[in-house]
Protein backbone atom coordinates (compact mmCIF):
# COMPACT_ATOMS: atom_id res chain seq x y z
CA UNK A 1 0.00 0.00 0.00
CA UNK A 2 1.32 3.50 -0.73
CA UNK A 3 1.54 5.82 2.27
CA UNK A 4 -1.03 8.88 1.99
CA UNK A 5 2.06 10.95 2.80
CA UNK A 6 4.29 10.04 -0.15
CA UNK A 7 6.98 8.53 2.63
CA UNK A 8 7.57 4.78 3.53
CA UNK A 9 6.93 4.19 7.56
CA UNK A 10 9.76 2.81 9.90
CA UNK A 11 10.54 -1.00 9.62
CA UNK A 12 10.15 -1.32 13.50
CA UNK A 13 7.84 -0.63 16.43
CA UNK A 14 9.79 1.24 19.76
CA UNK A 15 10.50 -0.81 22.49
CA UNK A 16 12.69 1.27 24.76
CA UNK A 17 12.37 5.30 24.95
CA UNK A 18 14.54 7.96 26.12
CA UNK A 19 13.46 11.16 27.65
CA UNK A 20 15.10 14.23 25.93
CA UNK A 21 14.63 17.92 26.24
CA UNK A 22 14.98 21.41 24.80
CA UNK A 23 17.18 23.53 27.19
CA UNK A 24 15.82 26.91 26.91
CA UNK A 25 17.92 29.16 24.57
CA UNK A 26 19.58 31.22 26.62
CA UNK A 27 21.32 28.15 28.20
CA UNK A 28 22.24 27.25 24.95
CA UNK A 29 23.45 30.49 23.49
CA UNK A 30 25.75 30.81 26.82
CA UNK A 31 27.05 26.92 26.62
CA UNK A 32 28.05 27.25 22.59
CA UNK A 33 30.10 30.07 23.91
CA UNK A 34 31.76 28.13 26.50
CA UNK A 35 32.84 25.54 24.05
CA UNK A 36 34.53 27.95 22.01
CA UNK A 37 31.33 27.55 19.05
CA UNK A 38 32.63 23.74 18.64
CA UNK A 39 29.59 21.30 18.91
CA UNK A 40 31.55 18.53 19.44
CA UNK A 41 32.43 20.09 22.89
CA UNK A 42 28.89 20.12 23.75
CA UNK A 43 27.45 17.20 26.18
CA UNK A 44 24.47 15.25 25.37
CA UNK A 45 22.82 16.40 27.81
CA UNK A 46 23.12 20.26 26.07
CA UNK A 47 21.24 18.88 22.90
CA UNK A 48 17.27 18.28 21.79
CA UNK A 49 18.38 16.33 18.48
CA UNK A 50 21.51 15.11 17.81
CA UNK A 51 22.44 14.64 14.26
CA UNK A 52 26.24 15.28 14.78
CA UNK A 53 26.90 11.78 13.49
CA UNK A 54 25.28 8.41 12.36
CA UNK A 55 28.75 6.94 13.63
CA UNK A 56 27.75 4.76 16.92
CA UNK A 57 24.61 6.29 17.80
CA UNK A 58 22.35 3.54 16.36
CA UNK A 59 19.21 2.23 18.68
CA UNK A 60 20.12 -1.95 18.86
CA UNK A 61 17.88 -4.24 18.26
CA UNK A 62 16.13 -6.56 20.75
CA UNK A 63 18.01 -9.26 18.58
CA UNK A 64 21.04 -7.71 18.97
CA UNK A 65 20.52 -6.99 22.94
CA UNK A 66 19.64 -10.69 22.73
CA UNK A 67 22.84 -11.91 21.21
CA UNK A 68 24.84 -9.52 23.86
CA UNK A 69 24.01 -11.29 26.88
CA UNK A 70 23.68 -15.00 25.66
CA UNK A 71 27.34 -14.34 24.26
CA UNK A 72 30.19 -16.13 26.59
CA UNK A 73 33.15 -13.38 27.40
CA UNK A 74 36.59 -14.79 27.11
CA UNK A 75 40.24 -13.21 26.42
CA UNK A 76 40.48 -15.86 23.64
CA UNK A 77 38.44 -18.17 21.69
CA UNK A 78 35.21 -16.01 22.19
CA UNK A 79 32.28 -18.14 20.39
CA UNK A 80 30.86 -14.30 19.87
CA UNK A 81 33.84 -14.10 17.02
CA UNK A 82 33.17 -16.82 15.12
CA UNK A 83 29.64 -15.67 14.82
CA UNK A 84 30.78 -12.75 13.22
CA UNK A 85 33.49 -14.64 11.28
CA UNK A 86 30.37 -16.28 9.72
CA UNK A 87 28.65 -13.24 8.78
CA UNK A 88 31.92 -11.68 7.42
CA UNK A 89 31.93 -15.08 5.12
CA UNK A 90 28.65 -14.39 3.93
CA UNK A 91 28.01 -10.65 3.84
CA UNK A 92 31.27 -9.73 2.52
CA UNK A 93 32.88 -12.56 1.29
CA UNK A 94 36.39 -12.25 2.54
CA UNK A 95 38.46 -15.23 4.10
CA UNK A 96 40.03 -13.35 6.75
CA UNK A 97 39.33 -10.10 8.72
CA UNK A 98 40.21 -8.21 12.45
CA UNK A 99 38.39 -6.89 14.96
CA UNK A 100 38.94 -3.29 15.81
CA UNK A 101 37.39 -1.17 18.61
CA UNK A 102 36.25 1.29 15.82
CA UNK A 103 36.78 2.49 11.87
CA UNK A 104 40.00 4.46 12.48
CA UNK A 105 41.69 1.42 13.69
CA UNK A 106 41.36 -0.49 11.42
CA UNK A 107 42.27 2.55 9.24
CA UNK A 108 45.35 2.68 11.39
CA UNK A 109 46.72 -0.98 11.17
CA UNK A 110 45.89 -0.59 6.92
CA UNK A 111 48.00 2.13 6.14
CA UNK A 112 50.62 1.39 9.52
CA UNK A 113 51.44 -1.87 7.29
CA UNK A 114 50.64 -0.97 3.16
CA UNK A 115 52.67 2.23 3.14
CA UNK A 116 56.13 1.60 3.71
CA UNK A 117 58.35 4.79 3.15
CA UNK A 118 57.65 8.43 3.36
CA UNK A 119 55.43 10.28 0.20
CA UNK A 120 53.63 7.01 -1.12
CA UNK A 121 50.71 8.37 -2.42
CA UNK A 122 46.97 6.81 -1.62
CA UNK A 123 44.61 8.06 -4.58
CA UNK A 124 40.25 7.63 -3.48
CA UNK A 125 37.40 8.94 -4.59
CA UNK A 126 37.33 11.25 -1.37
CA UNK A 127 39.03 10.46 1.60
CA UNK A 128 37.04 11.13 4.71
CA UNK A 129 38.86 12.78 7.66
CA UNK A 130 40.45 9.71 9.59
CA UNK A 131 41.18 8.49 6.34
CA UNK A 132 43.07 11.12 5.39
CA UNK A 133 44.89 11.60 8.72
CA UNK A 134 45.81 8.03 9.40
CA UNK A 135 47.18 8.23 5.97
CA UNK A 136 49.36 11.33 6.76
CA UNK A 137 50.48 9.90 10.10
CA UNK A 138 52.37 7.39 8.13
CA UNK A 139 53.76 9.94 6.09
CA UNK A 140 52.22 9.15 3.29
CA UNK A 141 49.86 11.39 0.96
CA UNK A 142 46.62 11.16 0.21
CA UNK A 143 45.05 11.94 -3.02
CA UNK A 144 41.36 12.71 -3.51
CA UNK A 145 40.25 11.91 -7.67
CA UNK A 146 36.25 12.05 -7.76
CA UNK A 147 33.97 12.84 -10.38
CA UNK A 148 33.49 16.60 -11.39
CA UNK A 149 29.92 16.57 -10.68
CA UNK A 150 30.75 15.76 -7.04
CA UNK A 151 31.79 19.21 -6.54
CA UNK A 152 28.35 20.57 -7.77
CA UNK A 153 26.11 20.31 -4.95
CA UNK A 154 23.06 21.40 -6.76
CA UNK A 155 23.14 19.32 -9.95
CA UNK A 156 21.46 15.90 -9.76
CA UNK A 157 23.53 13.27 -10.54
CA UNK A 158 22.74 9.35 -9.89
CA UNK A 159 26.52 8.47 -8.87
CA UNK A 160 28.18 11.36 -7.76
CA UNK A 161 30.40 9.48 -5.41
CA UNK A 162 32.45 7.90 -8.40
CA UNK A 163 35.98 8.20 -8.15
CA UNK A 164 37.13 9.76 -12.02
CA UNK A 165 38.96 6.66 -13.34
CA UNK A 166 40.33 8.47 -16.23
CA UNK A 167 42.13 10.98 -13.01
CA UNK A 168 43.08 8.00 -11.59
CA UNK A 169 44.79 6.28 -14.80
CA UNK A 170 46.81 9.18 -15.33
CA UNK A 171 47.85 9.71 -11.69
CA UNK A 172 49.04 6.12 -11.96
CA UNK A 173 51.24 6.68 -14.54
CA UNK A 174 52.68 9.62 -13.27
CA UNK A 175 53.46 9.12 -9.97
CA UNK A 176 54.07 5.27 -10.65
CA UNK A 177 52.45 2.14 -9.41
CA UNK A 178 54.87 1.23 -7.16
CA UNK A 179 54.51 4.68 -5.07
CA UNK A 180 50.92 3.57 -4.96
CA UNK A 181 50.92 0.76 -2.32
CA UNK A 182 46.74 0.40 -2.50
CA UNK A 183 43.96 2.30 -4.36
CA UNK A 184 40.76 3.06 -2.20
CA UNK A 185 37.32 3.90 -2.71
CA UNK A 186 34.82 5.02 0.10
CA UNK A 187 31.01 3.95 -0.40
CA UNK A 188 29.55 5.76 -0.22
CA UNK A 189 31.49 9.19 -0.12
CA UNK A 190 30.43 10.99 2.80
CA UNK A 191 33.22 13.94 2.07
CA UNK A 192 30.71 14.83 -0.91
CA UNK A 193 27.45 14.58 0.45
CA UNK A 194 27.06 10.79 1.27
CA UNK A 195 26.97 10.35 -2.41
CA UNK A 196 26.72 6.56 -4.13
CA UNK A 197 29.51 4.84 -6.15
CA UNK A 198 27.96 2.91 -8.75
CA UNK A 199 29.10 -0.91 -9.49
CA UNK A 200 30.42 -0.07 -12.79
CA UNK A 201 32.66 2.76 -11.37
CA UNK A 202 33.87 -0.04 -8.34
CA UNK A 203 34.40 -2.76 -11.23
CA UNK A 204 36.45 0.21 -13.40
CA UNK A 205 38.58 1.10 -10.46
CA UNK A 206 39.49 -2.22 -9.44
CA UNK A 207 40.75 -3.26 -13.01
CA UNK A 208 42.76 -0.69 -13.48
CA UNK A 209 44.27 -0.90 -9.85
CA UNK A 210 44.82 -4.75 -10.50
CA UNK A 211 46.38 -4.08 -14.28
CA UNK A 212 49.06 -1.92 -12.26
CA UNK A 213 49.23 -4.42 -9.91
CA UNK A 214 48.32 -2.45 -6.96
CA UNK A 215 45.57 -3.87 -4.39
CA UNK A 216 42.54 -2.18 -4.19
CA UNK A 217 40.16 -1.66 -0.88
CA UNK A 218 36.95 -0.21 0.03
CA UNK A 219 36.15 1.91 2.82
CA UNK A 220 33.17 0.56 3.33
CA UNK A 221 31.99 1.93 6.23
CA UNK A 222 28.27 2.31 4.44
CA UNK A 223 28.18 -0.51 1.94
CA UNK A 224 24.55 -1.64 2.15
CA UNK A 225 23.34 2.01 1.58
CA UNK A 226 25.72 2.08 -1.29
CA UNK A 227 24.02 -1.15 -2.70
CA UNK A 228 20.81 0.20 -1.80
CA UNK A 229 21.34 2.72 -4.06
CA UNK A 230 22.41 0.90 -6.62
CA UNK A 231 19.79 -1.57 -6.86
CA UNK A 232 17.15 1.59 -6.98
CA UNK A 233 19.64 3.29 -9.99
CA UNK A 234 21.80 1.56 -11.95
CA UNK A 235 20.31 -0.95 -14.86
CA UNK A 236 20.30 -4.68 -14.42
CA UNK A 237 20.33 -4.19 -10.44
CA UNK A 238 16.33 -3.81 -9.76
CA UNK A 239 15.83 -7.67 -8.89
CA UNK A 240 18.93 -8.46 -7.41
CA UNK A 241 18.99 -8.36 -3.38
CA UNK A 242 20.68 -6.10 -0.91
CA UNK A 243 23.01 -9.02 0.08
CA UNK A 244 23.01 -10.30 -3.76
CA UNK A 245 24.93 -6.41 -4.79
CA UNK A 246 26.74 -6.13 -1.57
CA UNK A 247 28.61 -9.62 -2.09
CA UNK A 248 29.32 -8.44 -5.79
CA UNK A 249 30.88 -4.88 -4.51
CA UNK A 250 33.16 -6.71 -2.46
CA UNK A 251 34.00 -9.17 -5.10
CA UNK A 252 35.96 -6.11 -6.96
CA UNK A 253 38.15 -5.61 -3.64
CA UNK A 254 41.24 -7.12 -1.93
CA UNK A 255 39.90 -6.34 1.32
CA UNK A 256 37.95 -3.20 2.97
CA UNK A 257 38.01 -1.11 6.61
CA UNK A 258 34.88 -1.04 8.05
CA UNK A 259 32.83 0.89 11.47
CA UNK A 260 30.74 -1.20 12.49
CA UNK A 261 29.35 1.86 14.58
CA UNK A 262 27.55 2.70 11.03
CA UNK A 263 26.33 -0.25 9.49
CA UNK A 264 26.90 -3.42 11.70
CA UNK A 265 24.02 -0.56 13.86
CA UNK A 266 26.39 -1.03 16.57
CA UNK A 267 27.33 1.68 19.43
CA UNK A 268 31.23 0.32 18.61
CA UNK A 269 33.23 -1.64 16.78
CA UNK A 270 35.05 -2.05 13.30
CA UNK A 271 36.83 -4.64 11.12
CA UNK A 272 40.05 -4.80 8.67
CA UNK A 273 39.33 -7.35 6.48
CA UNK A 274 41.21 -9.46 3.12
CA UNK A 275 41.95 -11.46 0.76
CA UNK A 276 45.64 -11.93 1.09
CA UNK A 277 46.82 -14.80 3.71
CA UNK A 278 50.14 -12.96 4.27
CA UNK A 279 48.80 -9.10 4.63
CA UNK A 280 46.44 -10.81 7.00
CA UNK A 281 49.20 -12.10 9.67
CA UNK A 282 50.78 -8.77 9.37
CA UNK A 283 47.35 -7.30 10.15
CA UNK A 284 46.95 -9.33 12.95
CA UNK A 285 50.21 -8.88 14.62
CA UNK A 286 49.71 -5.75 14.66
CA UNK A 287 46.25 -5.55 16.13
CA UNK A 288 47.49 -7.64 19.20
CA UNK A 289 49.90 -4.61 20.01
CA UNK A 290 47.42 -2.19 19.63
CA UNK A 291 43.94 -3.72 20.07
CA UNK A 292 44.03 -6.70 21.36
CA UNK A 293 44.00 -10.32 21.25
CA UNK A 294 42.16 -11.33 17.41
CA UNK A 295 38.81 -13.15 18.77
CA UNK A 296 37.82 -9.59 20.47
CA UNK A 297 40.28 -6.85 18.69
CA UNK A 298 39.98 -3.96 21.55
CA UNK A 299 36.21 -4.84 21.86
CA UNK A 300 33.72 -7.04 24.18
CA UNK A 301 32.50 -10.39 23.05
CA UNK A 302 29.33 -9.10 23.49
CA UNK A 303 29.69 -6.29 21.24
CA UNK A 304 31.05 -8.39 18.49
CA UNK A 305 27.78 -10.84 18.81
CA UNK A 306 25.74 -7.82 18.71
CA UNK A 307 28.08 -6.75 15.23
CA UNK A 308 27.14 -10.17 14.12
CA UNK A 309 23.51 -9.77 14.14
CA UNK A 310 23.77 -6.00 13.11
CA UNK A 311 25.12 -7.02 9.53
CA UNK A 312 22.53 -9.33 8.69
CA UNK A 313 19.87 -6.15 9.60
CA UNK A 314 21.67 -3.49 7.68
CA UNK A 315 21.34 -5.78 4.26
CA UNK A 316 17.52 -6.08 4.94
CA UNK A 317 15.59 -4.15 2.21
CA UNK A 318 12.60 -3.31 4.22
CA UNK A 319 15.12 -1.84 6.51
CA UNK A 320 17.18 0.08 3.88
CA UNK A 321 13.72 1.66 2.31
CA UNK A 322 12.67 3.18 5.18
CA UNK A 323 16.07 4.68 6.50
CA UNK A 324 16.47 6.04 3.23
CA UNK A 325 12.23 7.32 3.20
CA UNK A 326 13.65 9.36 6.07
CA UNK A 327 16.66 11.03 4.54
CA UNK A 328 14.60 11.70 1.47
CA UNK A 329 11.67 13.45 3.97
CA UNK A 330 14.42 15.70 5.24
CA UNK A 331 15.94 16.17 2.35
CA UNK A 332 12.34 17.08 0.07
CA UNK A 333 11.16 19.41 3.28
CA UNK A 334 14.32 21.22 2.68
CA UNK A 335 14.54 21.95 -0.90
CA UNK A 336 10.34 22.81 -1.07
CA UNK A 337 11.41 25.82 1.16
CA UNK A 338 14.98 26.97 -1.30
CA UNK A 339 17.22 25.56 1.57
CA UNK A 340 20.04 25.11 -0.95
CA UNK A 341 21.58 21.09 0.08
CA UNK A 342 23.50 18.82 -1.74
CA UNK A 343 20.93 16.85 -4.46
CA UNK A 344 20.32 14.34 -4.62
CA UNK A 345 20.21 13.31 -0.94
CA UNK A 346 22.92 10.87 0.21
CA UNK A 347 22.71 7.88 1.78
CA UNK A 348 22.64 8.95 5.58
CA UNK A 349 22.56 12.58 5.74
CA UNK A 350 21.21 15.78 4.25
CA UNK A 351 24.18 17.61 3.36
CA UNK A 352 23.21 21.78 3.82
CA UNK A 353 25.70 23.74 1.45
CA UNK A 354 27.20 26.86 3.52
CA UNK A 355 28.42 28.74 0.94
CA UNK A 356 24.81 29.16 -0.40
CA UNK A 357 23.07 29.65 2.65
CA UNK A 358 25.46 32.21 3.74
CA UNK A 359 27.06 33.91 0.79
CA UNK A 360 27.63 37.04 2.46
CA UNK A 361 30.54 35.06 4.58
CA UNK A 362 34.05 34.71 3.12
CA UNK A 363 35.20 30.86 3.32
CA UNK A 364 38.16 32.47 6.20
CA UNK A 365 34.80 32.78 8.26
CA UNK A 366 33.80 29.86 7.96
CA UNK A 367 29.96 29.70 7.20
CA UNK A 368 28.86 26.28 7.41
CA UNK A 369 30.36 26.48 11.19
CA UNK A 370 28.87 29.06 11.74
CA UNK A 371 25.60 27.85 10.73
CA UNK A 372 26.39 24.90 12.91
CA UNK A 373 26.53 26.75 15.88
CA UNK A 374 23.17 29.00 15.25
CA UNK A 375 21.00 25.98 14.16
CA UNK A 376 22.05 25.01 17.77
CA UNK A 377 21.54 28.59 19.35
CA UNK A 378 17.98 28.38 17.63
CA UNK A 379 16.81 24.96 17.97
CA UNK A 380 19.11 22.72 20.13
CA UNK A 381 19.74 20.62 17.12
CA UNK A 382 23.48 19.21 16.67
CA UNK A 383 24.48 19.12 13.14
CA UNK A 384 28.21 18.71 11.73
CA UNK A 385 30.61 20.93 9.77
CA UNK A 386 32.36 19.41 6.83
CA UNK A 387 33.82 22.12 4.95
CA UNK A 388 36.62 24.85 5.70
CA UNK A 389 37.36 23.81 9.27
CA UNK A 390 37.08 19.90 8.40
CA UNK A 391 39.11 20.06 5.30
CA UNK A 392 40.33 23.36 4.90
CA UNK A 393 44.20 23.54 4.85
CA UNK A 394 47.02 26.46 5.67
CA UNK A 395 49.61 26.81 2.51
CA UNK A 396 53.36 26.95 2.90
CA UNK A 397 53.05 30.25 2.71
CA UNK A 398 50.58 30.55 6.09
CA UNK A 399 47.57 31.59 3.99
CA UNK A 400 44.61 29.50 4.25
CA UNK A 401 43.26 27.14 1.21
CA UNK A 402 39.19 26.55 1.86
CA UNK A 403 37.96 23.43 1.22
CA UNK A 404 36.23 22.43 -2.07
CA UNK A 405 32.60 21.90 -0.39
CA UNK A 406 31.61 23.83 2.83
CA UNK A 407 28.65 21.73 4.00
CA UNK A 408 26.61 21.44 7.62
CA UNK A 409 26.09 17.72 7.70
CA UNK A 410 22.46 16.29 9.40
CA UNK A 411 23.22 12.65 9.68
CA UNK A 412 20.68 10.86 10.71
CA UNK A 413 21.36 8.20 13.10
CA UNK A 414 19.35 4.67 12.48
CA UNK A 415 15.94 3.71 14.27
CA UNK A 416 16.29 6.64 16.49
CA UNK A 417 14.36 9.67 15.21
CA UNK A 418 10.59 9.59 13.91
CA UNK A 419 9.36 11.45 10.89
CA UNK A 420 8.13 14.17 13.68
CA UNK A 421 11.98 15.00 15.07
CA UNK A 422 12.76 15.47 11.42
CA UNK A 423 10.10 17.40 10.79
CA UNK A 424 10.88 20.00 13.47
CA UNK A 425 14.91 19.63 11.86
CA UNK A 426 12.88 20.83 8.33
CA UNK A 427 11.17 23.96 10.34
CA UNK A 428 14.34 24.93 12.61
CA UNK A 429 16.72 24.92 9.50
CA UNK A 430 14.24 26.56 6.95
CA UNK A 431 13.41 29.64 10.13
CA UNK A 432 17.51 29.69 10.53
CA UNK A 433 17.17 30.59 6.32
CA UNK A 434 14.75 33.21 6.20
CA UNK A 435 17.33 35.12 9.04
CA UNK A 436 20.81 33.94 7.18
CA UNK A 437 21.30 37.79 6.71
CA UNK A 438 22.19 37.74 10.73
CA UNK A 439 24.68 35.54 11.08
CA UNK A 440 28.08 37.17 11.07
CA UNK A 441 30.07 34.35 11.17
CA UNK A 442 33.43 32.73 13.67
CA UNK A 443 37.24 33.22 13.40
CA UNK A 444 38.95 30.36 14.32
CA UNK A 445 41.44 30.98 17.21
CA UNK A 446 42.96 27.16 17.78
CA UNK A 447 43.06 23.94 15.93
CA UNK A 448 45.26 20.57 16.52
CA UNK A 449 47.36 20.09 13.26
CA UNK A 450 45.66 16.66 12.15
CA UNK A 451 42.09 16.28 12.79
CA UNK A 452 41.70 19.51 14.30
CA UNK A 453 37.97 20.24 13.76
CA UNK A 454 37.53 17.46 16.69
CA UNK A 455 39.27 19.87 19.15
CA UNK A 456 39.04 23.77 17.31
CA UNK A 457 37.75 26.52 19.12
CA UNK A 458 36.02 29.56 17.40
CA UNK A 459 35.27 33.26 18.48
CA UNK A 460 31.81 35.22 17.07
CA UNK A 461 33.25 37.91 14.43
CA UNK A 462 30.97 41.38 15.51
CA UNK A 463 28.39 42.43 13.33
CA UNK A 464 30.29 45.66 11.84
CA UNK A 465 33.18 43.70 10.78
Amino acid sequence: MTSPFNFTPESYRIKTIEKIELKPRAYREKRIGEVGYNVFMLDIDDIFIDLLTDSGTSAMSDEQWAAMLTTKQAYAGSNSYRLLDRAVKEIFGFEHFVPTHQGRAAEHILFSTIITKEGQYVPNNTHFDTTEANVMYKKGIPMNLPVEEAYQPGKVSDFKGNMDTNKLENFINEKGPENIPVVMLTITNNTVGGQPVSMKNIRKVSEIAHDHKIPMFLDACRFAENAFFIKEREPGYRDKTIREIVKEEFSYADGCTFSGKKEALTNIGGMLCTRDKELYEKFRNLLVVIEGFPTYGGMACRELAAMAVGLHESTDYDYQKARHAQIEFLADSLDKQGVPIVKPAGGHAVYVDGKEFLPHLTPDKFPAQSLTAQLYIESGIRAVELGNSCFGKTGDDGNFIPAKLDLMRLAIPRRRYTISHLAYVADSVVELYEQRDQITGLKRVYAPKLLGHFLSRFEPIPKNI
